[in-house]
């Protein structure tokens, strides 16, 4: 008897037994191969020999490496804050009752359901210097700027790229928040208009502390996604011109096909602590306020 209350007690933690499984399948071990392979000179082919940090080392002394780098964190930091800002002034909006809701809330979601991959092929066909949808758009209105190289300009490309990824995934973050906003009770905003506050006010003190959790999983969603950037730079600019937009994800790429192994292993730890790090931040910070409010 006392052996199955013994047991009952500890349920949880046999009902957790497959997912630290998985997690050490498909987590900790990849992680702890791609560490070992990083110290090594790995070509993919040949037998692998031992070099310690020299991959990182060579990785700081990489002109290209620290071009993309700085492309990757632009990149982040152009779109993780504007999609968590339009996604949240999306979901208010549609949160409020008005006829033919459902279908604008359907036409903002529908771009994050289609793979980048493919609707970078579009915007490159509409972003087509001389034939391309825009340029014929903008000469129609003589506004007479549609030709320039919007993907071919090496300052324009960048923000061409968070524009697009932004307009694409802002449904995705949209309905997060839409799903936060639907779960606060209607008491709580009745209480504040009794107590006299306004719509600012019950949006500062009712509404954002209470999509806390929304905030969390949009923004650490955010953080990973773009800073792992790949199908939209690879669809629209390839990298180019020169390697203006090159990711780091591509890069990883392009170093495992050229044979350097190892050196591109290390790149990818690189990336996974550049990823990790303010997302450790960021939940620290959250965490920190959610106990204070």
């Amino acid at each position: 008897m006392n052996l199955l209350r013994k047991l009952w007690n500890n349920l949880h933690l046999f009902m957790a037994l497959p997912a630290i499984l998985l997690f050490g399948l498909f987590f900790i071990y990849p992680l702890a191969q791609g560490i070992g392979i990083s110290l090594t000179d790995s070509n993919g082919m040949s037998a692998p020999r031992f070099v310690g940090l020299q991959n990182f080392i060579d990785f700081f002394h990489d002109a290209r490496a620290k071009k993309d780098v700085y492309n990757t964190v632009f990149f982040a930091i152009g779109s993780a804050p504007l999609l968590n800002l339009f996604g949240f002034l999306y979901a208010l909006i549609l949160d409020r009752p008005f006829k033919g809701k459902g279908f604008v809330r359907a036409v903002v979601y529908l771009p994050a359901v289609i793979s980048p991959l493919i609707m970078g092929y579009v915007w490159y066909f509409i972003l087509q210097p001389d034939r391309g949808f825009l340029y014929h758009l903008l000469q129609s209105l003589h506004l007479g700027t549609g030709g320039s190289d919007w993907l071919g300009n090496a300052h324009s490309a960048l923000i061409v790229l968070v524009f697009i990824n932004v307009w694409q995934f802002v449904g995705m973050t949209m309905i997060i928040y839409l799903a936060g906003l639907q779960s606060i009770p209607k008491e709580l905003y009745e209480a504040g208009e009794i107590d006299g506050a306004g719509y600012i006010k019950s949006l500062w003190y009712i509404t954002i502390p209470m999509v806390v959790q929304s905030i969390k999983i949009n923004v650490v969603t955010n953080i990973i996604g773009s800073l792992s950037v790949f199908e939209v730079i690879i669809a629209l600019t390839d990298g180019g011109p020169g390697y203006s937009t090159e990711s780091l994800s591509i890069y990883i790429l392009r170093m495992l096909y050229g044979s350097f192994t190892g050196y591109s292993t290390a790149v990818a730890m690189i990336l996974f602590v550049m990823i990790i790090i303010p997302v450790f931040i960021f939940m620290r910070y959250i965490n920190k306020k959610e106990f204070e409010m």
